[in-house]
């Protein structure tokens, strides 16, 4: 029997969320028995052509209410104002009752949303567009997001991170239905990696400081961005914050949702994306004045928190000069 993959989008989808998955599967069946390919379908929350974020017009092979198949994989597509948006009663029980059906269901970047707005996120281990991941940690506190994540099977649920992690996330399951040779296949025919260095956090805005501004916590990240190189004991950070260090620990993770060690780590590690981004210093001089002990540390710790060592990052994101 034919397995279908069916995306759901709606007036603003973002075009990639779309197209991404679909040409994986696509491309998928040339390698495929005729019995074993994938049908394709775009459902649409509204009849006729939608517009999607870029102008693009899309053509939905159905609207929702006539989508009454058990599908192999439904996945919701994101959009920059998706957060914000909703569909109705009607659409959220179609949503859950389709997802009850499907063999596989899921979104991609932030679709998370509609899924949560359906009540299907509950409990659930997901991720997201970066970009999105505290506010959908916000409407659903019981979900854990994680935003470091390119893609993240949870039992049934499949999400993926950001836009062309659609395509990640689509490699993997398509692995899981026909093996990796298959997906390798489909990935050179793409011109993309079967799997990807690291996760999205490499392609995130550098830290900010959770705390209230006019907090003697937020006066300590502002002494930490200052001093990246300094040693930054919770001791030397305690006596910025004019606290004890049992008291300073505690106030600290609490405002800032991260402990001292994790903001000077995450810290430096920014430091050193920007000096990676814009100059052509050496890597051991750029593990010194963002307060590694060496190139070595900065490079384990690179990889333990973005997935790829300080080269890779500058070879991924460096100015070219």
């Amino acid at each position: 029997m034919q397995r279908t993959v069916a995306i759901v989008v709606f007036p603003g989808v973002q075009s990639l969320d779309v197209t991404g998955p679909l040409d994986v599967f696509c491309e998928a069946n040339s390698f495929l028995a005729p019995k074993d390919r994938y049908g394709l379908e775009v459902i649409g929350v509204e009849h006729g052509a939608m517009s999607c974020s870029n102008g693009l017009s899309l053509n939905a092979h159905r609207h929702f209410g006539q989508a009454l198949q058990a599908y192999d994989l439904l996945l919701v597509a994101g959009g920059p104002q998706l957060p914000s948006m909703s569909f109705g009663a009607a659409f959220d029980a179609w949503l859950r009752d389709a997802c009850a059906r499907a063999r596989r269901f899921g979104s991609i970047c932030n679709g998370a949303f509609l899924l949560a707005r359906a009540g299907l996120l509950e409990g659930r281990i997901v991720t997201t567009h970066w970009n999105d991941a505290a506010a959908l940690t916000q409407m659903c506190p019981s979900t854990r997001v994680e935003a470091d994540r390119l893609y993240i099977q949870d039992g049934k649920l499949c999400t993926s991170a950001g836009v062309t992690a659609g395509i990640d996330l689509s490699l993997f399951l398509l692995a899981q239905d026909h093996g990796p040779d298959v997906a390798l296949n489909v990935a050179k025919r793409l011109v993309v990696f079967t799997q990807r260095s690291g996760g999205q956090s490499q392609f995130s805005p550098f830290l900010v400081p959770h705390a209230e501004p006019t907090s003697a916590v937020a006066k300590v990240q502002s002494y930490v961005l200052a001093n990246l190189n300094g040693d930054l004991t919770i001791a030397d950070l305690a006596t910025a914050a004019n606290m004890s260090q049992r008291n300073f620990s505690r106030v600290f993770a609490r405002e800032a949702k991260v402990t001292p060690a994790q903001f000077v780590e995450r810290a430096r590690v920014d430091a050193a994306r920007v000096m990676l981004e814009s100059s052509r210093a050496p890597l051991k001089t750029v593990a010194y004045q963002c307060g590694f002990r060496d190139a070595q540390h900065m490079r384990s710790v690179f990889n333990r928190r973005l997935g790829v060592t300080p080269q890779q990052f500058r070879l991924n994101f460096g100015a070219m000069v």
